[in-house]
């Protein structure tokens, strides 16, 4: 069968997929398709004012070596977009983050809140529509869809366990706060892990239940494990490539080859600590065999084998091109605007939307 250029010949779902941690502070995208969202002048206004608390960040961690100030510069994955506040709570975002490359460039008072809050349209902007922002059903302020079949699509294959919102279905959200923390300041790939052992357990509950319907059994014997679900939720995985993660990583080229035992050992006791994190904040003792060293450390290996980084184009570089392809006139007075955000952006005004996934398809 012949194929016509840029003909779609195939869609499905990857197994799971995240956005990198640094790279959420400049884009946002939906946490399930990663399509960008919002409006342009959200996604510039949203980069400016996260950026503003990196330079002023920055500052700090340089001025001191204190261990707080040391913790500080973990802290970069938070927001909160509810009812178009999308100033609260971003402090954590801009905690060493990196700074402009431009210095010292001011944009008139109230601008980016203005970009943010939608009440400034910049010009053109309208050629380049986005998706409007849907938040996290479970009130978490951390993830935002594209759609509410997304934002639904989400919350039963993977994020009711990852919620950090009031109605999070996790063991204990406090627990899960200090997972993803330890997994922002370390390697952001447990948090990949984390979605896939949330999406085991959530189709185990779900394949149990149809179970227990059909069986016509009653609450009573819903505690007791079945194996053979079990199995059954964990066949998507069963189909990857695995070694375990301290095995099959490569070895940096800043560790001499006669300390690889130690690097390995250093690795092996990181997705140690990951584990137990995680394991304080969603076990379920019906589905206990994944949470021990030897799966996650195979399902991290899986990933380091297998793994692949998506990237989506920024749609705020295309405007930027378009202003700068405009005729003489409509460019002279559409830069009156867009210049100076362009100096202030730097050459950060182009960073696409960076995403690690597990390829493998579903049948």
């Amino acid at each position: 069968m012949d194929f016509q250029e840029e003909e779609l010949v195939l869609k499905d779902q990857m197994l799971a997929g995240n956005q990198h941690s640094s790279n959420k502070m400049d884009c946002l995208v939906c946490s399930f398709c990663f399509r960008f969202i919002g409006s342009i002048e959200l996604q510039i206004g949203r980069r400016l004012y996260l950026q503003s608390l990196g330079d002023s960040a920055n500052d700090k961690c340089h001025m001191g070596s204190s261990s707080h100030a040391s913790e500080d510069c973990y802290n970069t994955d938070s927001s909160d977009m509810e009812d178009g506040s999308y100033m609260k709570n971003h402090e954590d975002y801009g905690n060493c983050a990196p700074g402009s490359s431009k210095d010292n460039i001011s944009l008139p008072k109230g601008f980016i809140e203005s970009l943010m809050n939608g009440e400034l349209e910049l010009p053109f902007s309208d050629k380049f529509p986005l998706p409007s922002t849907i938040p996290c059903p479970g009130g978490c302020g951390e993830a935002y869809y594209c759609s509410k079949s997304c934002a639904e699509a989400d919350w039963e294959l993977f994020h009711s366990l990852l919620c950090t919102g009031e109605r999070s279905k996790a063991l204990s959200r406090a627990a899960l706060l200090k997972f993803i923390e330890h997994a922002n300041g370390t390697n952001d790939i447990f948090l990949l892990a984390a979605k896939v052992i949330c999406s085991i357990i959530l189709r185990y509950r779900k394949l149990k239940a149809a179970h227990l319907e059909e069986q016509g059994k009653t609450n009573a014997n819903s505690k007791s494990s079945n194996l053979s679900l079990l199995l059954e939720a964990w066949k998507p995985i069963s189909i990857g490539y695995k070694r375990r993660w301290w095995d099959c990583i490569a070895l940096p080229d800043d560790v001499d080859s006669s300390d690889e035992a130690s690097f390995r050992m250093k690795i092996r006791e990181l997705a140690f600590t990951s584990l137990q994190l995680l394991k304080a904040a969603i076990f379920d003792s019906e589905c206990e065999p994944l949470f021990s060293l030897e799966i996650y450390g195979h399902i991290i290996g899986m990933f380091e084998l297998n793994n692949l980084d998506l990237v989506v184009a920024s749609p705020v570089e295309d405007y930027f091109l378009y202003i700068d392809d405009l005729l003489h006139g409509e460019k002279k007075e559409a830069e009156k605007i867009t210049r100076p955000i362009l100096d202030a952006l730097g050459d950060d005004y182009s960073i696409c939307c960076q995403e690690l996934y597990e390829p493998f398809l579903l049948s």
